[in-house]
């Protein structure tokens, strides 16, 4: 029985030595009365004491796009910043790449100055911090939109979302660091860890020059861990250059150098990365990567979403979703998804015009087995004679149609169904009768039909010959 439990405690003291300290740290919202003035946990203040930072001092924020990570960084006793905690974002929009405009469903990328004001504790996402996209690099390059948040609530439409028990932490941090006086805490976002393997690895896609100029800011803060000052000239990010002008957003730069110190870090740096880089290029060589959409990323994760909110929309990494192939597998890949887009939007343009013409009060033709109008055909039907059974071939009460008038011969007497002269034959009614009746002609009555001679009077007409039974067809 000892063995037993000894067993059993030390299984349970292994699993709890594999938790991260993000679990460990999990925040219990059921017992949060004021999502605003949360304290950090016991374990957290600790964690800063270890690492000589003071819970009040400085944070810095980097995201990393590829990865699905954001890291809070914080100062230490000497001002350099070191890694705090890092947490996996749980949705991001769109794909690698810059927000362009309103509406392009992409995450911004590209340095950030968070200030005070734009803390938000009454977001419709729980708590949300605002990036201030469009920054001045944006404006000068004509990029906008407008309220990009890291926020809470797992759903993202252009933002960085956190759940609800990460952002409440993230939101503690940067507040606690305002309260020690920080004027603005730095957001740095990347499309990735910009090292040379990852460069090489994207050298083909059309953001590989942006990136570059962002790659300098990311440098400098590998290297001196300390949040590069940030200036734009010349539609273009500069980092840590001094200078005794003025800088314009979309003006022509100032004359300007970088430290000295800095120059040379950077360049020993520089050697490093180089070498690197042109390593990581014989390995991707004929190779290229496929960047998963933002529709791929959810598939990998859609077990995620079970039993939760339609709103919560976790997103995979484009790292689980994306990948390395060969550049003819990749451009037949492409091919086939633009095909396929094409017919859904040839699809789409059928649809929007049938509605049109349903709007515009417009019959939509609908193909018939005969091309013939039912009138037409109704009409063709009441025009042919009728015909008669084989019994009545030899009916003796047959009606027979009448012969072609003479000259000698009257008229017949006018019917309810027939117009005179006093009466035209528009108005007339039309009685209902059998069709077979209304196709054939009033037979005229010999026993009173009668035929004008001089004088006004009237003779007996000539009597037809009367027909003979058929049983005395064979009779003498």
């Amino acid at each position: 029985m000892r063995f037993r439990n000894l067993v059993v405690t030390t299984a349970i003291a292994a699993l709890l030595a594999g938790c991260t300290n993000e679990t460990l740290d999990s925040v219990n919202l059921s017992s949060v009365k004021n999502k605003t003035e949360y304290q950090l946990s016991g374990k957290m203040v600790s964690k800063m004491s270890e690492l000589g930072m003071q819970k009040t001092s400085p944070i810095l924020l980097r995201i990393f796009k590829e990865e699905g990570t954001l890291e809070v960084w914080k100062a230490n006793a000497s001002s350099r910043f070191q890694l705090l905690k890092s947490y996996k974002i749980c949705a991001w929009s769109g794909k690698l790449g810059p927000k362009v405009k309103e509406g392009d469903r992409q995450a911004p990328e590209g340095f950030y100055p968070l200030y005070p004001h734009q803390m938000n504790p009454n977001s419709n996402y729980y708590l949300a911090i605002n990036t201030g996209f469009p920054n001045a690099y944006d404006k000068a390059n004509g990029r906008y939109g407008t309220h990009l948040m890291i926020h809470g609530a797992c759903s993202s439409s252009g933002c960085y979302s956190m759940t609800d028990e990460q952002i409440i932490e993230i939101f503690a941090l940067a507040r606690d660091a305002f309260k020690g006086g920080q004027e603005f805490v730095q957001l740095q976002a990347f499309p990735y860890r910009m090292t040379a393997e990852n460069m090489a690895r994207h050298r083909d896609n059309p953001n590989i020059e942006f990136w570059k100029m962002l790659k300098v800011g990311y440098d400098q803060f590998e290297v001196t861990k300390r949040p590069p000052q940030v200036n734009v000239c010349e539609k273009k990010y500069v980092f840590n250059q001094q200078t005794d002008g003025s800088f314009n957003p979309a003006g022509q730069c100032p004359a300007m150098s970088t430290p000295p110190a800095l120059q040379m870090a950077m360049t020993n740096f520089a050697k490093d990365y180089q070498r690197d880089y042109d390593k990581a290029l014989k390995k991707y060589d004929g190779m290229v990567w496929y960047e998963p959409s933002e529709a791929e990323r959810k598939a990998i994760v859609a077990e995620q979403r079970k039993g939760r909110e339609l709103a919560y929309a976790p997103t995979g990494t484009s790292l689980d979703a994306g990948k390395l192939m060969k550049v003819s597998d990749l451009e037949k890949r492409l091919a086939d998804q633009k095909a396929v887009e094409e017919a859904k939007q040839a699809a789409l343009i059928q649809k929007e015009a049938l509605e049109k013409a349903t709007r515009d009060g417009k019959s939509v033709p609908v193909p018939q087995e005969n091309p013939i109008e039912r009138p037409v055909q109704q009409a063709a039907l009441q025009a042919a004679p009728a015909r008669k059974s084989f019994w009545n071939l030899f009916s003796p009460g047959e009606a027979e149609a009448p012969a072609a008038p003479t000259a000698n011969a009257a008229p017949a007497e006018p019917s309810a169904a027939q117009p005179t002269a006093q009466q035209p034959a528009a108005a007339q009614p039309q009685p209902a009768t059998d069709q077979k009746q209304a196709a054939a002609p009033t037979e005229p009555n010999p026993q009173v039909a009668t035929a004008p001679v001089a004088g006004g009077e009237t003779a007996p007409a000539e009597q037809p010959p009367k027909k003979r039974p058929f049983w005395k067809i064979w009779g003498n």
